[in-house]
C-alpha cells in the first residue's frame, strides 16, 4: 500500500525537499531558465539550482517582483548567478521577445524548466485571442521551446552535456474535458469549467513533452523531456478558489500538502539529479517515475496538439 511520504525506488517521497534531492549534485557551468520563478515553488527551483551552481535566469512577469527574489537569493546563496528577464507568458509578443534577447545575450542553455502557471481562473481571453489557461499554462511554453531548441541543441553539442527540458505539469491533467483537447472549442466560454480548462493545459503540458521526447530520439540530439506533478502545495495558485474551499484544503494541509521546499523537489530532482540521465518522455511525482493517465500515451493526439500549436503560434 502507497503512504504518503513513503519512498519510492529513487529512494525519495512526497516528503522529500529541493535541496535533499540535488545533495552532491554540481551544477556549476549548467545554465537555467525558470520560468515563474518569482513566485510560489518556482523561487524555491531557482534558489536550490543557483545553490548548486547553476546560473539561473528568472523569467518573469513582474520584474520588480523577480529583483527582490533575486536579491534574497544572492544573500543566502553568495555567489549565486541569478538574473531577472521579463517575460509574459500569455502573450506571443513577450515570449518572442524573450526568446529573441536571451539569443543575443549569447547565453548557453542547459535546462528549460517550464513552470510557471496560472489556476481556475474565470473564462478570459489572452492577448492573442487565446483562452488564458490554454495560451500561459501551454501555448506560451510551447512557443518559448520551439524558439530556444536550436540554443539548447546547440549548448548541449558544444559542452558535451545533457539537456533537459522540465514541464510542471498536475495530477490535474486527469481532470481535463472529457474529449480530452478540445481543439475545435478552446475559445468556447459556454461550456467552460475553470477546473477543466486547467487540467486540459496540465494534459497538454504532458502531451508536449512526450512528442517533445519522441522528436529529440528521433533527430538524436541529447536533450531529455519529461513532465511531473509537483503535488498540492498551498502558494497564490489557488488564488481564484474561494475563501470557503481554501479553509477545508487548510483543515487537511498539514496531512496532505507539501511545503514549498518539497513542492519544487520533483522539479529539481527532474532538472538535475544523475538518476534521470537519459531519461526522456516519462512523467514524475514526488521525485520518482509516475503513471499518467492512459490518454497521454495517445501519440496522434500528441502529434495533434503539437501540429496545432505550432498552427496558433505561427498564425500570431
Amino acid at each position: 500500500m502507497w503512504f504518503f511520504g513513503s519512498k519510492g525506488a529513487s529512494g525519495f517521497s512526497s516528503r522529500s525537499t529541493a535541496e535533499e534531492v540535488t545533495h552532491g549534485v554540481d551544477g556549476t557551468g549548467l545554465t537555467a531558465i525558470v520560468t515563474g520563478a518569482s513566485s510560489g515553488i518556482g523561487v524555491e527551483t531557482a534558489r536550490v539550482l543557483a545553490l548548486r551552481g547553476v546560473h539561473v535566469v528568472m523569467a518573469v512577469r513582474n520584474t520588480g517582483a523577480g529583483a527582490k527574489v533575486k536579491e534574497d537569493i544572492v544573500k543566502q546563496v553568495p555567489g549565486a548567478k541569478v538574473d531577472v528577464m521579463e517575460l509574459e507568458l500569455s502573450s506571443m509578443e513577450s515570449v518572442r521577445k524573450f526568446a529573441s534577447e536571451y539569443k543575443s545575450a549569447g547565453l548557453p542553455l542547459n535546462l528549460l524548466i517550464n513552470n510557471a502557471g496560472i489556476m481556475a481562473c474565470p473564462f478570459m481571453l489572452s492577448k492573442d485571442n487565446i483562452e488564458l489557461q490554454f495560451a500561459t499554462n501551454h501555448l506560451g511554453h510551447f512557443l518559448l521551446t520551439k524558439l530556444l531548441l536550436d540554443t539548447m541543441k546547440n549548448t548541449s553539442r558544444e559542452s558535451k552535456r545533457e539537456g533537459r527540458i522540465v514541464n510542471v505539469s498536475s495530477e490535474a491533467h486527469r481532470y481535463s474535458y472529457p474529449e480530452g483537447v478540445r481543439f475545435d472549442k478552446i475559445n468556447d466560454e459556454s461550456s467552460y469549467s475553470s477546473i477543466r480548462a486547467y487540467g486540459q493545459s496540465k494534459l497538454c503540458n504532458v502531451l508536449h513533452a512526450n512528442e517533445l521526447a519522441k522528436q529529440l530520439k528521433e533527430d538524436g540530439v541529447n536533450i531529455t523531456a519529461n513532465s511531473l506533478h509537483p503535488g498540492a502545495i498551498m502558494t497564490n495558485l489557488w488564488g481564484y478558489f474561494n475563501s470557503y474551499l481554501a479553509g477545508a484544503v487548510g483543515a487537511v494541509a498539514k496531512y496532505m500538502v507539501k511545503s514549498v521546499p518539497q513542492g519544487a523537489a520533483t522539479t529539481c530532482y527532474v532538472a538535475l539529479n544523475p538518476q534521470v540521465a537519459g531519461v526522456t518522455g516519462e512523467y514524475f511525482s514526488d521525485s520518482n517515475i509516475a503513471k499518467p493517465i492512459e490518454l497521454v500515451k495517445d501519440t496522434e493526439l500528441a502529434k495533434k496538439l503539437w501540429d496545432f500549436s505550432t498552427k496558433l503560434t505561427d498564425s500570431q
